[in-house]
């Protein structure tokens, strides 16, 4: 679990947001300001990917980026009008809000990467299924057996070069083993 950001660094990251990107929609502007001047607000505002799937999600675009200008979520319903979430907001002061920012390499950005939060409404399968989970594992398993296979190989060879016929022995055992372990776990599925 990560610690939870405080209201100092969400102020913080939104003034410096607001000072290097315009958004798409001037009311998004309005609604940041506002969050940022009222802590209890702020205690409440939580930065997070895919917003759509909170109970209370808003979306605000950036100029530079392609994706909708501006959503407001709440339970089932969904509106683009700004002055609607406005009202929401200053309403519901006590109630969680989480804020997706859609600008250029949000994802690369080191100060947006810091305030951002786990979303905790993502369904699992949203992002990965069963079999893509496995395809995963079965991917990490070969890549750890030929990472181990290559060190092993390496260490064999400078046993050669040492004339360590001891060392050599163990190594070539501990790699027939890897081998065989390795070759009785399922295969990845051919593509």
């Amino acid at each position: 679990m990560h610690t939870p950001v405080s209201v100092e660094d969400k102020k913080s990251f939104i003034q410096w947001f607001l000072n290097h990107y315009q958004l798409k929609k001037r009311e998004s502007v309005w609604i940041l300001n506002y969050l940022m001047n009222h802590e209890e607000l702020l205690s409440q505002l939580h930065f997070v990917r895919e917003a759509k799937f909170c109970p209370r999600g808003i979306i605000m675009t950036s100029q530079c980026s392609s994706e909708t200008a501006f959503r407001f979520y709440k339970n089932q319903l969904v509106t683009t009008d700004a002055e609607k979430s406005f009202h929401d907001i200053r309403l519901n002061k006590t109630e969680a809000l989480y804020l997706q920012l859609n600008f250029k390499k949000s994802y690369q950005n080191a100060l947006y990467i810091a305030v951002l939060e786990e979303n905790p409404f993502i369904p699992d399968e949203y992002f990965i299924t069963a079999q893509d989970k496995e395809a995963a594992q079965q991917l990490l398993e070969q890549s750890r057996y030929e990472f181990q296979k290559q060190a092993l190989n390496k260490q064999i060879d400078q046993a050669l070069d040492n004339m360590d016929e001891e060392a050599f022995l163990k190594l070539a055992k501990d790699l027939q083993l890897l081998e065989e372990t390795f070759s009785n776990q399922p295969k990845l599925l051919k593509q």
